[in-house]
């Protein structure tokens, strides 16, 4: 989650500093250690690795990794004793809060430092660290069996996610080409948390379409207080100046109307969040807002969204499913017990489609100490500890199919109503729903700006069509 430790800050450091980096001269192909398709690479740190696999092959090394404080974080160090026992390898690390893990990232990868091997990002942040040579493309160690142990199993990942973190470097170009430039280690999907008190007290159930949520969130908000619920509304949804409040619930009901952020169009990228239906659904939506949101929906982050499904002040959440799980889990907030899973509303044709948001990991192109990194990677994503972490720790969801599918994992999360059953209905539909580029944090941003805009009153049709207008040079 972004939580989830995540997503969903003001990123305005983040975007102030990742335009400054952007203007650095672009890396070689070669000296990045870039891969690029399926083909063997140029240059890949990765060919220097033969013989036969072998995990101490690095014994004695330290390696660093730069992390982000996080629950998946948490399960990661509390086993790195395992990792050091299994390799010879001792991993030094430094972890900061969301706040400024971004910022701090940003500034070490465009020094060309190093000083960090490893390191947690978003899928959405290799559109950005991607194409100036900052990361490595680790699709050469993939390939390579010298370097890489069969019980690492590629195919075990949900495919998706592994497609999600690979890209050409070329905006608009879908993504699952080119190289991959980060592992998937956890990842969520978007959907709709409810409280079932409420429900149960007024007689409600989940909505299945966009207008049924509309209306639902309305009679939350007016019925809630006299039911015993002073002062909680209907849908708590992310509202700050920030990317990170189109990513979540807009953005999976945007794409659940076949909407699009930007079309191709020849070697450019064409706005398309000001189509006349994207207009119609975008004043929708700031209209479910007004009428059954938070009071200061514009300063609204993950944090506040999460913490109100926690605190009994929403009825309803659309965010990441793992906001709502670390408000469900026993003795975790007032509503923990009472909280309860649905995949959300479909669209008109019955679509499911979900944005998703990847943490993942990733090495650095300019490390000296590529070959134990990679070594570690593998470990990080590897099934034994990716299913203790599930099972042990809170390490969801998951992102092999042999965990999800573990008995041991599916009996714990029976324990939070329809959870299982929501991932297992999304799951297959769930992807990242942007058009990758290097100007998405620029254009999610003033997006988000616009949303804002509406939700204060401005007509829709003219402030999209005056984003479209801004956006369009830029991406052009």
């Amino acid at each position: 989650m972004d939580m989830h430790g995540k997503l969903g800050h003001d990123r305005r450091r983040f975007l102030a500093l990742t335009a400054a980096a952007s203007s650095a001269p672009l890396l070689s192909a070669c000296g990045a250690g870039f891969g690029g398709g399926d083909s063997k690479s140029d240059g890949s740190a990765a060919d220097d690795v033969t013989g036969s696999f072998d995990w101490r092959r690095h014994k004695g090394t330290t390696i660093k990794a730069l992390l982000n404080k996080h629950p998946y974080t948490d399960a990661l160090i509390a086993e790195l004793g395992t990792f050091t026992e299994k390799t010879g390898i001792k991993v030094e690390y430094d972890v900061f809060p969301e706040d400024n893990y971004f910022d701090k990232l940003t500034v070490d990868l465009s020094s060309g430092r190093a000083s960090y091997d490893i390191f947690m990002l978003g899928a959405y942040m290799v559109w950005q660290y991607g194409p100036p040579g900052w990361l490595e493309d680790l699709g050469p160690w993939m390939r390579n069996e010298s370097a890489t142990g069969a019980e690492w199993d590629q195919s075990d990942f949900l495919p998706s996610l592994l497609e999600g973190t690979r890209w050409s470097l070329k905006a608009g170009e879908p993504l699952g080409r080119g190289g991959q430039y980060a592992l998937p280690w956890g990842w969520e999907a978007n959907v709709v948390a409810y409280n079932t008190e409420v429900f149960d007290k007024l007689g409600l159930r989940p909505a299945e379409s966009f207008d049924e949520l509309r209306e639902l969130a309305g009679t939350i908000k007016r019925k809630a207080p006299g039911a015993g619920f002073d002062g909680m509304y209907g849908v708590a949804v992310r509202g700050s100046r920030s990317w990170a409040t189109i990513h979540p619930g807009f953005m999976t009901m945007f794409s659940r109307y076949k909407l699009k952020d930007f079309t191709v169009e020849g070697e450019g990228l064409k706005p398309a969040m000001n189509s006349p239906e994207a207009i119609t659904f975008t004043r929708d939506w700031a209209d479910m807002v007004k009428k059954g949101g938070p009071p200061s929906w514009t300063s609204y982050t993950w944090y506040q969204c999460s913490s109100d499904l926690g605190a009994k002040k929403a009825g309803m959440l659309f965010d990441a499913d793992t906001a709502a799980y670390f408000q469900a889990v026993k003795g975790a907030s007032p509503a923990a017990g009472n909280i309860a899973f649905h995949p959300g509303p479909k669209g008109p044709d019955g679509s499911l489609a979900t944005n998703m948001w990847i943490w993942s990991l990733g090495m650095n192109a300019k490390s000296g100490k590529k070959s134990a990194a990679w070594l570690f990677l593998q470990w990080a994503t590897g099934k034994e500890h990716l299913r203790k972490g599930a099972i042990e720790y809170n390490h969801i969801d998951p992102v092999r199919k042999s965990v999800s599918d573990d008995a041991a994992y599916r009996n714990k999360m029976k324990e939070l109503p329809g959870f299982i059953e929501t991932f297992e209905a999304v799951q297959d539909q769930t992807r990242i729903q942007f058009t990758p580029q290097e100007q998405f944090f620029d254009a999610t941003t003033s997006w988000a700006s616009a949303l804002q805009e509406i939700y204060g009153g401005k007509s829709a049709g003219p402030v999209l069509n005056g984003l479209a207008d801004d956006l369009a040079p830029k991406v052009g």
